[in-house]
């Protein structure tokens, strides 16, 4: 039957989108050309933005300051997969999220299990965003992600209960007053100690340390994120 619906409705590259042979999930150029540009050292020791300079611990956003949460790790730099990422959230491109978490757990696992957490805590989107939109991108890739690591995931943690202006059409400073009060605990976390926040694009990290601040408030001091892709430093 597998076969069947994969000869009926063939798969498509989730990086070029063009139609791949049967069993074949990515092409063997995207897939060569997303191993050059995941990130590697050098990069940021808190957020993992990629750094120009071997010498630099830290990028320039996370040496001012300010960030609420410990440590982040993304696994591309945004633009390498932006038109990816742009289908997996407003195309309906849901089956994304598997090959995404394999990619994250392969690379990106050791560093998850030295963290050691609790539970893998997806980015809320209000109901009425994810209502047009039919899932959640962040909480796919959180579920993905947890399969393949055996990491439980919280998907009703936080609640976002204020509708707020698209992040991307923002500056920084407004980015942060935007998401004031936005997001809400909605669940005793009494036996949870250490987190990760899942999403699918960090830039400025505002949404991040609001969740990271939330978590906080309610008594979780370890926060950690990772995203798949991160903007530049």
């Amino acid at each position: 039957m597998k076969i069947i619906l994969e000869l009926l409705f063939p798969g498509r590259c989730p990086v070029c989108d063009r139609v791949q042979p049967l069993g074949e999930i990515v092409c063997p150029q995207c897939a060569d050309s997303l191993e050059r540009m995941r990130i590697q050292s050098p990069f940021c020791r808190k957020c993992g933005k990629p750094l120009a300079d071997s010498r630099d611990e830290y990028c320039g956003d996370c040496t001012a300051g300010g960030h609420r949460f410990l440590e982040g790790r993304a696994l591309y730099p945004y633009p390498a997969v932006r038109k990816s990422i742009y289908r997996y959230k407003y195309q309906g491109r849901k089956e994304y999220a598997g090959f995404y978490a394999r990619e994250m757990a392969r690379h990106l696992g050791d560093t998850v299990r030295r963290w050691h957490p609790d539970a893998l805590v997806p980015v809320p989107l209000h109901r009425t965003r994810q209502a047009v939109r039919g899932y959640n991108q962040a909480a796919a890739l959180a579920e993905a992600l947890g399969r393949e690591l055996g990491i439980p995931v919280e998907n009703r943690l936080i609640r976002r209960v204020r509708k707020t202006v698209p992040q991307k059409l923002l500056r920084r400073q407004m980015r942060q007053n935007n998401l004031k009060r936005a997001f809400k605990i909605s669940k005793n976390v009494v036996k949870l100690n250490t987190i990760i926040i899942i999403d699918d694009i960090y830039t400025t990290g505002s949404t991040v340390d609001a969740v990271t601040a939330v978590l906080q408030e309610a008594g979780i001091r370890q926060v950690y994120f990772i995203t798949l892709a991160i903007g530049k430093g």
